[in-house]
């Protein structure tokens, strides 16, 4: 197939899971024997058009109609200062879509057979192209937004019901996130799931020299038989941070070497530390408020003793991948619409870690000590983990999975 890849991120602009995603889903697909054609955000100073690991990538340049877009929609003038985000989001589907009908098909005689948008991010540009172009669609929804943000936008909530209304089929990342969806009434007929995954290459508990991994432990403080509670992700209220944070009192009565590292940023930065410093447990909480490199965040795994997320919402999650894959037991929310759940086995001989509710600050720390309180069994945990990420959770899988379903959605599209 000849593919248009809408997706909002994709390297080297990367802030969150879908960037993740988005190149290594297309990489595989290339290596199908697949084109793939990605239309992605220019945030200034990249190329407007480029080859990357054989996927063909376009970023074209923005202009700012932020002080346009108040004047036309009072939901939009509530927007504040954020009318910007909305401002290139718009820019970049228009000049996107305009791209891929005039310039590459109109123009250049490319013949595409399927698009594929990620989020609302990229709704615009799918309704017009499946308009102009007439070629089956199908909508990749990582999250909505009312699990995001409660009610929301009501511009981002329409486009979403737009988009899936349009879309000839829909993909998503979890069961859990598909049983959500069609309780919003989106056409269930339309959904299917697919997995995302991880590169257990990369990802892999061998790579890391262990003066590596003791120096960033000495960093942090950590030696010897010390505990590394280990946290990535953004900073923000789905996400559970500051409900682990409340957690660490009861960690720390009973495991008092413990210290917990969190790695991210986002807009709870400043409502950690005034937390942190309120528990009195600054010396027993490190915190790096930056976007932490793929090499240097393997190490940080491969350093610590359990892995965290406490998510609230999370349909998919792929951090506690990154975390099986490197043989670390997680601690991961399990209540209401979490992927994590379908991860991570909680029981029985396969069990690779512990199911908590990310809403309760003692079941967390419940969950916590289970994994510190016997370090032979968590180790055998860790190694469950990793057979489980090798059997169901590759990007090799995820492409294949997402590549069946565009198959059945293009043969039903007619």
């Amino acid at each position: 197939m000849r593919i248009a890849f809408f997706a909002w991120e994709y390297p080297p602009f990367v802030v969150g899971g879908l960037g993740t995603y988005a190149e290594n889903i297309t990489r595989k697909y290339v290596e199908r024997d697949h084109d793939v054609t990605v239309f992605a955000i220019n945030t200034g100073g990249l190329p407007t058009n480029e080859i990357l690991g054989g996927v063909e990538v376009h970023r074209p340049i923005l202009t700012d109609l932020s002080k346009i877009f108040p004047l036309l929609s009072k939901d939009l003038e509530s927007w504040g200062s954020h009318v910007k985000f909305f401002s290139d989001f718009f820019m970049y589907n228009t000049l996107s879509i305009s791209k891929l009908v005039n310039d590459l098909v109109k123009r250049q005689g490319y013949k595409y057979d399927l698009i594929c948008f990620h989020d609302w991010l990229n709704s615009i540009a799918s309704i017009i192209g499946k308009d102009e172009l007439g070629l089956p669609t199908v909508f990749h929804v990582h999250s909505t937004e009312w699990g995001r943000s409660g009610n929301g936008s009501n511009i981002i909530t329409a486009l979403e019901k737009k988009a899936a209304d349009e879309a000839d089929g829909v993909i998503t990342v979890s069961h859990a996130m598909k049983e959500d969806l069609a309780r919003h009434r989106w056409p269930d007929e339309k959904i299917h799931v697919a997995w995302n995954g991880v590169d257990p290459y990369k990802y892999n508990p061998e790579n890391p020299r262990a003066d590596d991994v003791n120096a960033l432990r000495a960093k942090y403080g950590i030696s010897g038989d010390d505990n590394l509670i280990l946290f990535v992700g953004r900073l923000t209220w789905v996400k559970g941070v500051r409900n682990l944070i409340q957690a660490m009192p009861a960690v720390l009565e009973r495991f008092p070497d413990s210290k917990l590292l969190i790695l991210g940023k986002g807009e709870e930065q400043r409502d950690i530390m005034d937390l942190v410093s309120r528990l009195r447990i600054e010396d027993k909480v490190k915190y790096r408020f930056e976007f932490v490199s793929e090499s240097e965040r393997i190490l940080n795994y491969a350093a610590s003793d359990v892995c965290v997320f406490p998510s609230i919402y999370e349909p998919f999650g792929i951090v506690s991948l990154e975390a099986m894959a490197m043989e670390k037991p997680a601690v991961v929310g399990a209540r209401g619409v979490v992927g994590f759940r379908e991860q991570v086995v909680p029981s029985g001989k396969d069990q690779c870690g512990v199911h908590v509710d990310g809403n309760n600050a003692q079941d967390i720390a419940w969950g916590i000590m289970a994994v510190l309180s016997d370090k032979d069994t968590a180790r055998k945990w860790g190694k469950n983990g990793r057979e489980r990420i090798l059997k169901y959770f590759t990007w090799d899988k995820a492409a294949d999975q997402t590549l069946s379903c565009y198959g059945e959605i293009s043969r039903n599209s007619g």
